[in-house]
């Protein structure tokens, strides 16, 4: 049995009338005829009564016209399902992404996506650069939001945000009534820093910061997640440079000043494999590429 007899079912049921059931699919009659007598052979019972006046379904012709019309209902939603799945409209996206961008760009480029493909299911996960790299070489993830500079063949980037540096202090700090501060006036500051195995993004940056001004931190604690560090300076522990839009993080006992020296540029990009050939992902890149 094939899908074609089916849907010459259909129609001659739908229609009572071999000639218009014939036009209707755009065929000759005798050929259709001689399929639905064929269809009948096969499964072994009269679907019509046929007489010259008339068409009439079987009481095994009404039973198999309700089957045969869910089983086309069900082939038209996997056919439409295919073709939108092949336009990346349905299906998932598994991102990367790490805690400065939660604050900066994240929310613009999730929302220019979901306006784009709004059934598409995400799966995110916040991880370190070097977390989403690994991530990305075994295939766990589609993409990565990220600090840059990556220097990767198989890697795909495009840049989506470039910001300076502010510091996070206490708000009972002495220095807290100035707009802007000396990163010098913090030479006897305890500090919060990045984990050095991170060794790039943020970490880079701050280290870059520290020796173009001559200035020699006292380290009292790592955090590899930004919102652990602002975390431990509302709890006294310490300062902590940040990208200048963690201000966007509102956390009672902390303030952020603007320095005087200039800082380096802490740049966030969109990696993916080179050879990803997915139309969901291709959807996104395009969203953000919209967006930056």
């Amino acid at each position: 049995m094939e899908l074609r007899h089916l849907r010459y079912f259909m129609a001659v049921a739908e229609e009572l009338n071999f000639s218009r059931a014939a036009e209707q699919l755009h065929i000759a009659q005798p050929p259709l005829s001689q399929q639905i007598r064929d269809l009948e052979a096969e499964i072994g019972v009269r679907l019509f009564d046929r007489t010259k006046r008339r068409v009439e379904l079987t009481a095994a012709g009404r039973v198999f016209l309700a089957k045969v019309t869910q089983i086309l209902a069900q082939i038209d939603r996997a056919v439409e399902a295919a073709q939108r799945a092949s336009r990346g409209e349905i299906g998932r996206l598994s991102l990367g992404f790490n805690s400065s961008a939660t604050y900066s760009v994240l929310p613009n480029l999730l929302n220019a996506f979901r306006e784009r493909c709004p059934e598409v299911v995400l799966d995110l996960h916040e991880l370190t650069t070097q977390q989403q790299i690994l991530h990305l070489q075994q295939q766990q993830i589609d993409a990565g939001i990220l600090y840059l500079p990556i220097d990767l063949e198989e890697l795909e980037i495009v840049s989506v945000l470039k910001e300076g540096m502010a510091i996070a202090i206490p708000e009972t700090h002495p220095l807290a009534t100035r707009d802007r501060v000396s990163i010098q006036a913090f030479n006897r500051e305890l500090f919060i820093l990045p984990p050095a195995l991170l060794g790039s993004g943020l970490y880079n940056q701050i280290t870059q910061f520290f020796q173009q001004t001559g200035f020699s931190p006292i380290a009292v604690q790592e955090a590899t997640q930004l919102q652990t560090s602002i975390s431990l300076v509302a709890g006294g522990v310490g300062v902590a440079l940040v990208p200048a839009s963690l201000q966007n993080l509102q956390r009672a006992g902390v303030i952020y000043r603007s320095l005087v020296e200039p800082t380096p540029e802490i740049e966030i990009g969109i990696a993916w494999r080179k050879q990803e050939r997915s139309p969901i992902l291709q959807n996104f890149i395009e969203s953000v590429r919209e967006v930056v």
